[in-house]
């Protein structure tokens, strides 16, 4: 399912590292923005020397935009508010400074138990819906409490992406029990001994660190163009996580979270 959000609408932009198609585009994105009448404030976030990046990039030709653009360098373990969700940094392993980035929600509440309800005599309707968001109700006199009939709070839902990246010990600790993860994977395994040169991974590895990490799902992209078709890269990472998918440009996907163990655990939904 493709998505058809705004360009516009966008507020914040993590940028993973400094090679050039990874943040050439924001010329592009911030000019576009200021002559379509944008007055919002646009946030950059990036690894060191990023500001002074974008400061080049807004001197660029006879352009100076029409709101506020805020820039930040990251470091390694920075956490960065986002309304109702996180963004944790984590440094990840490429040829130069890299960032990985996961997204945490925050916690939501407990499963619904209608059964529960019921015998206390809430009917279904209007009632359900305000215990659910955590709101006293009164039936026959008597007040509800949500905590008599929501189970214990559930961990917000968790999306993780790796930035250009060899396999990475911390980004792997740090992505445990991500909901999504999206992994760069260029090339297939024939190819590991160039994926480690150039500091990124094969699918196979992308996909032993989703098992190892216990993620429920994972898109594969930075694929190499040298891929007319990204099967092979599809197959092979399948072959040890089967729940593996190719991630594409404006991709929407749905996710409903669950909970998680330890890995190697299981999970529990």
């Amino acid at each position: 399912m493709f998505s058809s959000a705004s360009y516009m609408k966008v507020s914040s932009v993590y940028i993973s590292h400094l090679h050039g198609d990874h943040f050439l585009g924001l010329p592009a994105l911030v000019q576009s923005m200021s002559f379509n009448g944008r007055e919002n404030r646009l946030k950059i976030f990036g690894p060191p020397g990023m500001t002074a990046t974008m400061d080049a990039i807004l001197g660029l030709g006879y352009f100076s935009p029409g709101f506020e653009v805020v820039t930040r360098d990251l470091q390694d373990g920075d956490v960065v508010a986002e309304g109702d969700f996180t963004v944790r940094v984590v440094a990840v392993e490429h040829t130069v400074p890299s960032l990985g980035y996961v997204l945490e929600g925050l916690p939501r509440p407990g499963r619904f138990n209608l059964e529960k309800a019921r015998e206390l005599g809430v009917k279904p309707g209007p009632l359900f819906r305000l215990l659910q968001e955590g709101r006293e109700v009164e039936v026959d006199g008597r007040t509800i409490n949500p905590s008599q009939v929501l189970g214990p709070p559930r961990r917000g839902l968790k999306f993780s992406i790796s930035g250009d990246t060899r396999p990475s010990q911390k980004f792997e600790e740090a992505v445990q029990c991500s909901d999504v993860l999206v992994h760069e994977s260029t090339v297939t395994s024939d190819l590991i001994v160039n994926a480690k040169e150039y500091g990124h991974s094969t699918a196979q590895q992308a996909a032993e660190l989703a098992k190892r990490a216990n993620v429920r799902s994972l898109y594969l992209y930075h694929i190499s163009n040298r891929y007319d078709d990204p099967q092979p890269l599809l197959d092979e990472a399948k072959a040890f996580f089967p729940a593996t998918y190719i991630a594409e440009d404006l991709m929407s996907v749905e996710v409903n979270g669950s909970e998680c163990e330890d890995a190697g655990e299981g999970r529990s939904k």
